[in-house]
């Protein structure tokens, strides 16, 4: 595959009307997709989870806490503008997306809804360097916003604070919600665990990258934005006694995916902290999990691709294709599939 040719690749036609604009109102009402280890597509719901995976295996989740990131504010012009929060980088600076009529220049200060103010000091990247006139996490704490998906064409609501979190949500951070495990409820994890599934977590704080468009940069480096990444000793040890056991590691979407392979990139499962840039597309080779419960992701995003990589790209745009025709929720607040994948483990 050309770099210049992954638009296309990974694309697919989604009709606006099923872009989830709000969740359901319990969250385990979802639908589940189920693509088989032969890609077939089996038609389920999100409760039907517990028939899916089995004694012994181990399901991962990842325990980070979206933090409200959003701001607005204003230009000394007057015109609007809107900080999204890559991540806190100081006691009072931090890396941020700027959506604006005009980007700003280095040097030039913000004014942000609620009486504080941002100063802009370069760029990197895609994202802006700000200093705020108080520390960072006071500043988003008392002003922030729940940072909503673009797709989700509302303003957030106070619900959201809750509902944009998984149940199991510790380790603030995220700028995103890790959303495969949204559908997850105190008595869907207790019925798992009552039938000897065992459960473990992790923490990777998604990046506001993870919606910002592929650039061809990356495709031709191989490497994405930088998300931070704790992968325990402890983990490690149960994967690995899990192995032994003959049970499987299930990634609870994405999120877990890469950080469980970021930290096996050597060939063995290690301990990690810190960040990842790791880009896992079609080609890939996966040293640590065995099956994955995603959502369904947007056209042409690493995302997808990840999926694709996992189990198999033609499996999966068929079993997206599936999901269009058969009008399922797509995206953060939307429905489930879960996947397998095939092949021997180096971990």
């Amino acid at each position: 595959m050309q770099g210049d040719e992954f638009d296309t690749d990974f694309d697919y036609a989604l009709p606006e009307s099923l872009i989830a604009q709000k969740p359901l109102a319990m969250r385990s009402d979802s639908r589940l997709l189920h693509l088989t280890p032969e890609g077939a597509c089996e038609d389920r719901v999100f409760r039907d989870l517990s028939q899916l995976v089995n004694p012994g295996d181990l399901l991962v989740f990842n325990n980070t806490r979206v933090i409200p990131s959003r701001l607005y504010g204003r230009k000394a012009t007057g015109g609007r503008i809107e900080l999204l929060l890559e991540r806190i980088t100081g006691s009072h600076e931090a890396l941020v997306q700027i959506k604006a009529s005009k980007s700003p220049a280095p040097d030039v200060t913000l004014k942000l809804d609620g009486d504080a103010e941002a100063t802009v000091q370069g760029r990197d990247g895609p994202f802006f360097r700000v200093r705020f006139s108080a520390p960072a996490e006071t500043i988003f704490a008392r002003l922030g916003h729940m940072p909503l998906p673009p797709y989700i064409r509302r303003e957030d609501a106070l619900s959201d604070r809750e509902r944009y979190q998984t149940v199991y949500a510790s380790q603030p951070g995220a700028v995103a919600a890790p959303t495969a495990g949204l559908h997850f409820d105190r008595g869907q994890l207790n019925r798992l665990r009552s039938r000897g599934v065992q459960t473990a977590e992790l923490t990777l704080h998604v990046g506001a990258g993870t919606f910002s468009p592929l650039r061809s940069e990356q495709w031709a480096s191989g490497e994405l934005h930088a998300e931070r990444v704790e992968v325990s000793e402890a983990l490690c040890s149960r994967i690995k006694s899990v192995r032994e056991s003959e049970g499987r590691v299930v990634a609870i979407g994405t999120t877990v995916a890469r950080a469980l392979e970021s930290a096996a990139q050597s060939g063995t499962l290690r301990p990690l902290h810190g960040e990842t840039r790791l880009f896992i597309r079609p080609g890939f080779e996966f040293q640590c999990i065995d099956a994955m419960l995603t959502n369904f992701h947007l056209p042409r995003s690493s995302l997808l691709m990840l999926v694709a990589a996992f189990s198999g790209q033609d499996s999966v745009m068929r079993a997206y294709a599936h999901a269009v025709a058969g009008g399922y929720r797509f995206y953060s607040y939307g429905d489930a599939m879960f996947c397998h994948r095939g092949g021997q483990h180096a971990v």
